[in-house]
This record gives C-alpha cells, structure tokens and sequence, in this order.
C-alpha cells in the first residue's frame, strides 16, 4: 500500500478539457495510456463507453469513474500549479483561476492507479455523468457480473462514504463492517444522483459506495484538489481491493427508491454554497441545475435567501473559505 500517486499524469487529466458530450480527447488519451499498461483490454458500449479490464481471475475488483466535466470555459493558456499542498487551475492570458475538472478526474486517476497496480481489476470510464448520468444509464450490465463490488470516486471533500441515494441503499451491511470506513477516516453519509445510482437501477446486483476524492468547489472556476487528501482516499481504496475479496451481492429491494425529498435536495445545496458562500442563485442554477432538475432558478434564490439569513454573522461567513488542511479561514490568508 505505499505506492504513491502520479502527481504528473493527473495534471495532465486536468489539461484536457472534456465538457459533457464532448469527451473524444480524454477517451483517445486513455485509450493511449491504458494500451501502454500489460494485460489490459479495452472494449466500447454502443453509448462510447470506455471498458477496462486486466488478469484472469474467476471475480475482480471494479471501480468506475466519469470522463465529463461541467466547466466550458478552457483557456488555451491553461496550466495545472501543483503547491505542497494543492492543485488549482490558471490562466496567466485571463489573470484568472479556472476549473480543474477534479470531478471526476480525480476518479479517473485513482482508476487508472488500480488498473498499474494490481493484477486483477476492472474499470469503467463513463459519458455525459454530469448532464444526468446518461453514460452510465446505457451500462452494459454483464460487464459487472463478475465484480465483487463496484466502487466509485466522485464524491467531494475528504471524508465521505456515500453508501445510501434517495432512500436506497447501494450496498450490503457485511461490506460497510469489512471495509470498516471510521479506520480509515471516512462515514456513511446519504448522496446525490450519480453513476452507481445509475448501475444500481439497472440491476447491478453487488454492494457499491461513492467516495470522496478530495476535490473541493466543485463545478466552478476555484475549485481545487488537496493532494493529502487524494492520498487518503488511494490508501482506502487500496486498501478495499487487498483486504475485501469476497463477493458482496446486494440487490435493491422492490420498494426502493432514488428519488431525493425536498429537504435533502435543499441540504445538498446548502453544502455547497458552505464551501463557497459567494456563489450566487444564478451561480447555482447554471452549474447544478442538470443534477436539480426539478428546481427553477426562483426556488435557488429563496435556498440562497435562507442560508444568508441563518448565519448571524454575515460578513463573516462571506469572507470564508477552505485551507489546505481542511479547516476554515479568512481569504487573505489562503496564498496559492
């Protein structure tokens, strides 16, 4: 479990600008990369799906990334600065931060990591995830009938498992007690519309979980990754595919639903605009509209009224922002 992450070559995921629909050159990318790698095959759905796979083994450890990002604007000038402690994307031409596309090329690094290291894998790199998991919604389901479990890394933050969506749980109580998330610092938490969801309608029928994968403000201009955290998460990982070798089967039951209630949807949204409170409604709507479709642009300026009215202190709360650490902070006082 000591192999470190290729720091370089996630850089270069986040050079490739693949907005949602347009994914051709990070596909052709890890076609090339993928290639390079002993004993890996690749196959194609008939959405343009990217399917890995590596050994011979009678089950395999699976784990899913998507190739989309939401961010449009792509600088041609643009580079990925790597600091001690963090990658943000700039544009020296525009003065200016830009999106990294962290969500979910951060996954996609930690796929590709699983698909280096170990002799028996599977992996699935998914379309269109961000405009409402279209990819993952024409999966080929047989793909996954030998996978133990399926794991998915796109999930924001640090410490997040997400093993619930809607009122639906995605796996099996004996997978949460073996992979033993409180160990490794992570905890259970409800999510949002994403690919396992997706599988799980399908029928895939073994445990799947969303983790986090270190990248914070998401969908926007500043979003950045935190290198200590995306180590934690690869040491997770690594340590799910070593230690749980068994076959986890799980099967959403007939009165399953992913469906989100109104005041999960409203607590989603809260969340983000916690980790970045200058975020306007039209902010919102622009960028989370696709993953709420259900809300209208009224219904993101009243969710923004509220959380601006429960914080006493306002100024404050405005002038906060994400330290490397984790911890919260005055901005003058965050220097890239």
């Amino acid at each position: 479990m000591n192999k470190t992450l290729d720091w370089r070559l996630l850089k270069k995921l986040y050079s490739i600008h693949s907005p949602s629909g347009k994914e051709d050159k990070m596909i052709a990318f890890l076609v090339s990369c993928l290639k390079s790698l002993p004993g890996v095959r690749l196959g194609k759905d008939s959405y343009g799906n990217l399917y890995a796979w590596k050994g011979e083994s009678e089950t395999y450890p699976c784990i899913v990334a998507h190739l989309d990002q939401v961010q449009r604007n792509h600088p041609r000038d643009f580079r990925a600065i790597e600091t001690r402690d963090i990658i943000f994307g700039f544009s020296a031409k525009e003065h200016s931060f830009c999106g990294l596309g962290a969500d979910d090329k951060n996954g996609i690094l930690i796929a590709l990591e699983t698909l280096k290291k170990y002799d028996s894998m599977k992996a699935v790199f998914f379309k269109e995830e961000e405009t409402g998991c279209h990819g993952s919604s024409h999966a080929e389901i047989k793909f996954f009938e030998d996978c133990r479990y399926v794991i998915q890394c796109d999930r924001r933050g640090n410490s997040d498992l997400i093993t619930n969506i809607g009122c639906s749980d995605l796996c099996s109580e004996k997978f949460i007690q073996d992979i033993d998330p409180e160990k490794w610092g992570y905890k259970e938490e409800t999510g949002m519309m994403t690919d396992v969801e997706a599988l799980k309608e399908r029928g895939l029928n073994v445990s799947a979980v969303n983790i986090s994968v270190a990248y914070y403000q998401p969908h926007t201009n500043e979003e950045i990754t935190v290198k200590r955290d995306l180590e934690k998460c690869w040491k997770f990982v690594q340590h799910i595919i070593e230690d749980c070798t068994d076959t986890y089967p799980h099967e959403i039951g007939d009165n399953a639903c992913f469906g989100y209630d109104e005041w999960e949807i409203e607590d989603e949204i809260h969340s983000i605009i916690q980790q970045d409170p200058t975020m306007t409604a039209s902010d919102l709507y622009d960028m989370y509209q696709t993953n709420f479709p259900m809300l209208r642009l009224e219904d993101f300026e009243r969710i923004v009224a509220e959380h601006q009215l429960w914080y006493d202190d306002e100024e404050e709360t405005l002038t906060q922002t994400f330290k490397p650490d984790g911890k919260e902070t005055d901005k003058e006082d965050f220097i890239f």
